[in-house]
């Protein structure tokens, strides 16, 4: 009875945030997720990772495992979700983003932090800053079907990270008020982020929503089980295990909605899969955290 109401406590609150923003917009109130996405994408978010890096007391051992844990899970996801796609002949542009990455911003980092403290939320960015650059990167290039690798190098979010990188690497840190300036913007992207995420699902229109529930089905199964299992071979500490298994296996982004809309792939699949996975979540989250707590 103890776990449960411990998982329960912790996923109250990320239920309880993303409810709001699926009421509000039920309730007919405007919200301008245009705005809100891109204060959070452009600023908040951003200088949450750079300030979370840059503070982070994180062991340098602990932080260099979990980087490479997290590369080796996002790289072995990548081929086996590739070879899926393939073998079911589902459209690569399509399918093959939203089966790799998870919503690890507007859901992993508030559970993360309310599973674990701050401890936690420091590992969390650490696997967000990863799955950050490569869904940048290597996803973006999916989605779009080609173009430069040098747009990565204008999105906030990728800069943010590598600055932070380096400025723990070096061991700096920035002016008192500089840091309490970034650290009260960075405060705003947990809520604005779950909000958004409840917004985003009001106004989703889910398509070939049967596909899209046994494929969620088959990620979250593969995701849990190429998390854990890189996490065990590289030995990570329990925590930083925990934290790569949630953010790993957290549901299809809402972003990858974003991009596919604006990109031309089936924006109405991808929906159809952030709505069965975020619906799926609602039981394999809790059970995830049950075994990791």
């Amino acid at each position: 009875m103890n776990i449960i109401l411990t998982v329960l406590q912790i996923v109250a609150p990320v239920a309880i945030l993303g409810g709001i923003g699926f009421l509000w917009v039920k309730a007919g109130f405007e919200y301008r997720m245009e705005f809100i996405t891109r204060l959070c994408m452009t600023l908040s978010v951003p200088a949450l990772i750079f300030t979370a890096l840059m503070k982070t007391e994180i062991e340098p051992t602990a932080l260099r495992d979990l980087t490479l844990a997290s590369m080796a899970a996002y790289g072995v996801l990548t081929v086996i979700f590739w070879g899926v796609t393939s073998a079911l002949r589902l459209e690569t542009r399509t399918y093959l983003s939203p089966m790799i990455f998870g919503n690890t911003g507007n859901v992993g980092l508030p559970l993360a932090f309310f599973a674990f403290g701050q401890t936690g939320l420091d590992f969390a960015v650490v696997v967000f800053a990863v799955m950050a650059v490569w869904s940048f990167t290597f996803g973006l290039w999916v989605v779009a079907g080609g173009g430069s690798p040098l747009r990565v190098l204008k999105e906030p979010l990728v800069g943010a990270t590598l600055l932070g990188a380096l400025f723990l690497w070096q061991g700096w840190q920035t002016p008192e008020w500089l840091t309490r300036s970034l650290e009260l913007l960075g405060q705003i992207a947990i809520p604005l982020m779950l909000i958004t995420l409840g917004v985003a699902v009001a106004r989703l229109s889910a398509g070939h929503l049967g596909r899209a529930v046994w494929l969620s089905l088959l990620r979250a199964v593969v995701c849990i089980g190429v998390a854990a299992g890189v996490g065990w071979a590289l030995g990570l500490p329990p925590v930083a295990l925990a934290v790569l298994v949630l953010q790993v296996s957290t549901p299809v982004a809402v972003t990858s909605y974003m991009l596919a809309a604006k990109y031309g792939a089936d924006s109405d699949a991808v929906a159809g899969m952030v709505i069965a996975s975020t619906l799926l979540s609602v039981v394999t989250l809790p059970v995830t955290l049950a075994f990791l707590i």
